[in-house]
């Protein structure tokens, strides 16, 4: 098992460096804080929780705030997350908000009274609460969605430029009526799916229509409700652009009951890599997003800033890729 003299070593700093950093001291240089971390996690170190604790009258625990943990995406968010928080002697507790903004407040302040050390957190609309973990100084790093209106760490993934690349991939199939079907208005993430699609119509001299975009939850039977009204249209859309996996879900069922085949009939791309996208007839393409690279990314950076609360805000983008498969293909 590897000692406090091991992350010393691998990190080219003294013990009581060593020791500084991993209770959250100030005073430590955050590149050195980082290095620290990231030694730590290398070697495995499993640092003295409970007597840290006493120390800093704290808990070593991290707070996990998301949208919906039944999302895929959010899950692997989570493992990243719990992945990098585990090697550094961290525990994670996950909170659901489903975009209820009550909800989100509750968890954070179930958040401030169990002196968590620090939130990662996926806002609703109004991030409501995130005020009060600012009062009291608990760092906060956003995942997914940016806070609104307040500064903090936040990692993003381009999805105006992933959803504007499938919509033009829906194009160049030769899908000439191109709907469609995102979250709730408000939701960063669900403005940005729609807007990247509008920019690619747009680009590519297609004419868009009100009449071929649907809001709604991200959720199956909203997503079903939705393309149901869709097809049921005098001029249904040929193709859609789908802003999440479980919207997928709900888009084939409403699909199977019209007896439209996906790619040959209706073109499909949806956002989020899941495991059953393969595994459809034809198989479902889709827009790769690199979920546990976020939640080990904002892991990595909550634990920086609980090191050292005063650097500057930080916006870490990723990218996202288009998987090509039989759902986006007539032929």
């Amino acid at each position: 098992m590897a000692t406090i003299s091991d992350v010393a070593a691998r990190a080219g700093v003294s013990t009581a460096t060593v020791s500084r950093a991993l209770n959250g001291k100030s005073t430590v240089d955050p590149q050195l804080a980082a290095r620290v971390l990231a030694a730590a996690q290398e070697l495995g170190y499993q640092p003295n929780g409970p007597a840290r604790n006493l120390r800093r009258q704290e808990a070593a625990v991290l707070a996990l705030i998301i949208s919906d943990v039944e999302n895929p995406f959010f899950t692997a968010i989570a493992r990243g997350v719990e992945d990098v928080a585990h090697s550094v002697g961290y525990s994670v507790v996950l909170c659901n908000t489903d975009e209820d903004a009550d909800k989100e407040r509750k968890y954070v302040d179930v958040a401030i009274q169990e002196r968590v050390a620090g939130v990662i957190i996926s806002p609703t609309a109004t991030a409501a609460g995130v005020e009060h973990l600012a009062r009291r100084g608990t760092p906060v790093v956003a995942v997914d969605r940016p806070l609104p209106d307040r500064e903090s760490d936040t990692v993003l993934v381009d999805t105006r430029l992933a959803a504007r690349q499938a919509t033009t991939h829906l194009i160049e199939q030769g899908y000439e009526r191109i709907g469609c079907i995102t979250g709730p208005s408000g939701v960063r993430t669900a403005d940005d799916r729609l807007a990247g699609y509008r920019d690619a119509l747009k680009s590519g001299k297609q004419r868009g229509s009100p009449r071929l975009v649907r809001r709604t939850e991200f959720k199956a039977a909203g997503a079903q409700k939705a393309a149901a009204d869709l097809f049921s249209q005098d001029e249904p859309p040929d193709a859609l652009l789908v802003a999440n996996s479980a919207m997928a879900i709900g888009v084939l069922e409403a699909l199977r009951s019209h007896r439209l085949r996906p790619g040959q009939d209706v073109g499909v791309v949806a956002f989020d890599d899941v495991p059953w996208a393969g595994l459809v007839e034809p198989p479902m393409t889709v827009v790769a997003q690199p979920a546990y690279e976020i939640g080990s990314v904002a892991a990595q950076l909550l634990l920086a800033r609980i090191a050292d609360n005063t650097r500057a805000a930080t916006t870490t983008t990723l990218g996202a890729r288009l998987i090509e498969r039989g759902s986006s293909h007539r032929g």
